[in-house]
């Protein structure tokens, strides 16, 4: 907050001086419209937001758009129903139950005289081989378990995604608003330009030179704006609004700061990395299904019972126990392990290979980090400020003669230029933050008021 507090009074000392050196201009030599223009507008207030006006939090803006993006909610059913599975599997294969008759046609009849004519009815129940339908659940409940890391996945990604646009949002907001200021500042200098060249102290080339650059400020502006509509319509997309919903100005950001190393960093999203956790839950899928296809060699038991209703002879009753031969067994248990054990194989090395992956993520967001890092020291401790000094210097040489009107105008925009790309650097610096914190499920940076830490943002309980 100190650096922006810096900055602001940069803008706020440079402002009193090139009002300054207008008043030193005679009163007859004023521009009419220079006397009544009204005085650049109050700078923000250190929330972020001008004195009474409604600003956008970050919090709110992830709340509602992990409880309203569709994708959430597909990834959340998407789990649901792999866990309704796993009783499923765990169940034994439904009964059967068969009716029939023999001597007449007519349903349900017999053939009198004839004793071998009945009507019965069987009812048949398939076994597996103890410990396969235990594994098949089992197996089903860590496919559910790999739906679990996917939906955490989603919610992360969101998370992150939205943290992205709203620091791009609030990137385009102060590059407006400064930019604005400047404009403000640089049409007070234009009309300075222009009394001087009423007096033949200076040349026509500085008030046309003041203009297009206005002019270029003007389009800038307009880029900007642009820009923040596609961010506004971006945050309004994520929270399943309007894109043409309105939106407050982004809430004032201040760079935390990382309190891990890149080493500490690897290890927790070796154990957080939602990508790694699916895979290993695989992996362990994978093993399951080892054990399951080596017990297809076991054979697996039937029963069955018949009642059987004879005219001329008693009821008869009976009790039949089959059983499965694996005779095929080259073909289809042999195989079928192969087969297991070649996915077993395949998620391991998809589990490496994440673990490979997220390395390189975390290393190259962290490294995008400590240069803006240290890009945001630079601009506030030492570029910015003497950009500022270097200006009005030059400004102050300027009413003296002693600097030509190009020079002064080449400071002013290279101190416009460090001031935007400062609040560049810190949106930069924020999402790199984020993204590593969406690979490593923890908050890895302090806040830069430690008596008020905000809480990473984690999965809330759905209903089901």
């Amino acid at each position: 907050m100190g650096r922006e507090l810096e900055m602001n009074r940069s803008v706020t000392r440079r402002a009193g001086l090139w009002l300054g050196g207008f008043l030193l201009i005679p009163f007859s030599l004023w521009p009419q419209e220079a006397a009544q223009a009204p005085a650049p507008s109050s700078q923000a207030s250190v929330d972020g937001s001008s004195n009474g006006q409604q600003v956008l939090l970050l919090d709110d803006v992830i709340r509602e758009a992990l409880e309203k993006n569709p994708e959430v909610k597909s990834a959340l059913h998407a789990v649901n129903a792999l866990q309704r599975r796993v009783p499923q599997v765990k169940t034994l294969p439904d009964p059967v139950v068969s009716v029939g008759w023999a001597g007449n046609i007519t349903p349900f009849s017999t053939q009198s005289g004839d004793p071998s004519s009945y009507r019965g009815v069987t009812v048949s129940e398939q076994f597996p081989y103890p410990g396969k339908l235990k594994l098949s659940g089992q197996i089903a409940s860590k496919e559910a378990d790999a739906a679990q890391a996917d939906y955490e996945a989603v919610r992360r990604r969101i998370t992150a995604e939205v943290k992205a646009a709203y620091y791009d949002y609030f990137y385009f907001d102060q590059a407006t608003r400064t930019t604005n200021q400047n404009k403000e500042l640089l049409e007070k200098l234009s009309k300075i330009a222009e009394a001087r060249y009423r007096v033949g102290k200076a040349m026509q080339q500085d008030v046309l030179r003041s203009q297009v650059e206005i002019s270029l400020l003007i389009e800038k502006l307009t880029v900007l704006e642009q820009q923040r509509s596609t961010a506004q319509a971006r945050i309004n997309a994520y929270m399943v609004r309007s894109p043409e919903s309105p939106l407050p100005p982004a809430a004032n950001v201040e760079p935390a700061t990382i309190q891990y190393s890149l080493d500490e960093l690897y290890a927790l999203a070796a154990g957080n990395d939602t990508a790694v956790l699916r895979n290993q839950r695989l992996v362990e899928r994978g093993r399951l299904g080892v054990v399951l296809a080596e017990k297809q060699y076991r054979p697996d038991f039937g029963v069955s019972y018949m009642y059987q209703q004879r005219t001329a002879q008693a009821d008869m009753n009976g009790l039949t126990f089959s059983v499965n031969i694996p005779v095929f067994y080259r073909a289809k248990q042999r195989q079928g392990v192969a087969e297991a054990s070649e996915d077993l194989i395949s998620a391991e090395k998809m589990r490496d290979n994440r673990l490979n992956e997220v390395r390189f993520e975390l290393k190259q967001q962290y490294l995008a980090a400590k240069a803006s890092e240290r890009l945001l020291s630079l601009y506030s401790k030492g570029v910015v400020p003497q950009s500022s000094l270097a200006l009005e210097s030059s400004m102050s040489a300027y009413q003296v003669g002693n600097v030509d009107f190009l020079s002064l105008i080449a400071n002013f925009t290279t101190l416009l230029d460090y001031e935007t790309d400062y609040y560049r650097q810190l949106a930069d610096y924020q999402t790199a933050i984020a993204r590593m914190e969406s690979l490593t499920s923890e908050r890895i940076s302090v806040p830069p008021d430690p008596n008020s830490p905000a809480p990473l943002v984690k999965p809330a309980k759905e209903e089901k």
